[in-house]
């Protein structure tokens, strides 16, 4: 659904932990060819070692295994058309003859030997061209390959229909040039001001807070669980990798009314996402009863702390 959009008040005042009086709220945003028959080098060409350095030995022997579709590579079970033609299993599924000869793909026929190459090759990640050299043995490479650093980031901002992807480095200049309306403060202690949090349907609030030399982000998401029961969520994101936001903690804390509600928690990287964190019940959770408790007039305040944590 189309989303409203709009800025909250600019703070022009950097708060820290250190300070007595209480930092200026700041509105958050509204976010309404297959192989041929070369020879096999021999067994001594083959990497023994994760990150290793690749040899020419190694990549013409990981080579025989790329899929002429996709050209990622055909990994065990390795299964082969009548006339020995590989394809990976995934593009295999979406088939209706071999790519190479146009022969049948059935029946299906297992080719145990390239299968026992497989085990003894490291194959390399496949976001090498992005910088990963890693090569890894093919049990280990789809666990890596989804938490690799170097995998494209895609745009954190949630409830968007933006499709960019890009290097950790690139995210900053693409939400500044992309999703200019979004705020952003400076400072380890601010107040993320969500507003009109009565807007009915699914609604996103997110705003950017630097500090510590990095920017983190913070979202608080309004969803309708069933037919009259809506619920927020709300999560503060590193614009950085897992590592990275292992060193920080965070604190979100509604106050109102004789009353408080806090989380902490160690930020999640973008690479993770919202949407995980959410399925994962890994932030601050509460629904409307609760947020019409700490609201005023229909605005929601929330107290983030960021800090870093005790090597």
């Amino acid at each position: 659904m189309s989303r409203p959009s709009s800025t909250g008040p600019s703070a022009n005042k950097t708060c820290s932990k250190q300070q007595q009086h209480t930092p200026s709220p700041a509105a958050g945003t509204l976010i309404s060819a297959g192989p041929g028959s070369s020879t096999i080098p021999t067994a001594a060409a083959v990497i023994t070692g994760p990150g290793s350095p690749v040899s020419p030995q190694h990549h013409e022997l990981a080579s025989l295994f790329e899929c002429p579709v996709c050209f990622d590579y055909v990994l065990p079970p390795i299964l082969q058309c009548q006339a020995g033609h590989l394809v990976c299993n995934q593009c295999r599924q979406k088939l209706t003859c071999c790519p190479t000869c146009r022969g049948p793909l059935t029946p299906s026929i297992r080719n145990l030997a390239m299968e026992k190459v497989a085990s003894a090759v490291l194959f390399p990640c496949k976001y090498a061209s992005t910088g990963c050299s890693l090569a890894l043995h093919h049990t280990e490479k789809p666990e890596h390959e989804d938490v690799c650093a170097f995998r494209p980031y895609a745009c954190p901002c949630p409830g968007a229909s933006c499709k960019w992807q890009g290097s950790l480095e690139t995210v900053m200049p693409h939400l500044m040039h992309a999703h200019k309306s979004i705020t952003t403060l400076q400072g380890e202690d601010i107040v993320f001001l969500a507003t009109d949090i009565n807007l009915p349907g699914a609604v996103d609030w997110v705003m950017m807070q630097s500090c510590f030399g990095h920017h983190f982000m913070l979202v608080l998401e309004k969803q309708e669980k069933y037919e009259g029961h809506q619920q927020f969520f709300a999560i503060v994101l590193l614009i950085g990798t897992r590592k990275q936001a292992d060193n920080f903690a965070y604190r979100l804390e509604l106050n109102g009314n004789r009353r408080r509600l806090t989380w902490e928690a160690t930020p999640r990287s973008i690479h993770d996402g919202v949407a995980t964190a959410i399925m994962n019940s890994d932030c601050l959770a509460f629904d409307t009863a609760i947020a019409h408790l700490f609201a005023d007039n229909g605005n929601l305040g929330i107290n983030v702390t960021i800090s870093t944590c005790c090597p």
